[in-house]
């Protein structure tokens, strides 16, 4: 009886507790995503240019940039979140979890970079 008594005093809790936010971020970058997909859709049945500059006018106009952009950064903070939990919970070394988060960080902003220059190029 003594020793059931002790058992959540003595618990010991560890981790960064990112959950509830994590969700939260992953469930709502998706939204953006799914919007941006619809309006990819209905852009692509309304189109009656399916050349390469019938696609480039449609991604001239700047809202279509900023959509774009928008839907890749919440990509982008997709795959952040994701592959930090991955790292945090799978590495167990906190160098190479270090280095990894690191280099996952420095692609993903190289990613960015890509991106936008590629949509303003257009």
């Amino acid at each position: 009886m003594d020793s059931k008594a002790n058992i959540g005093a003595r618990r010991l809790v560890v981790g960064a507790h990112y959950g509830l936010a994590g969700w939260m971020a992953q469930r709502a970058t998706a939204l953006v995503m799914a919007a941006y997909t619809v309006i990819l859709l209905v852009s692509f049945l309304l189109a009656e240019d399916f050349s390469y500059s019938g696609w480039s006018g449609v991604f001239a106009a700047p809202w279509m940039k900023v959509a774009t952009f928008i839907a890749l950064l919440s990509l982008f903070y997709h795959v952040w979140v994701g592959m930090r939990d991955i790292w945090m919970d799978y590495i167990q070394a906190t160098g190479v979890k270090l280095v990894l988060q690191l280099l996952t960080i420095l692609w993903l902003i190289g990613c960015a970079g890509y991106a936008v220059q590629t949509l303003w190029s257009v």
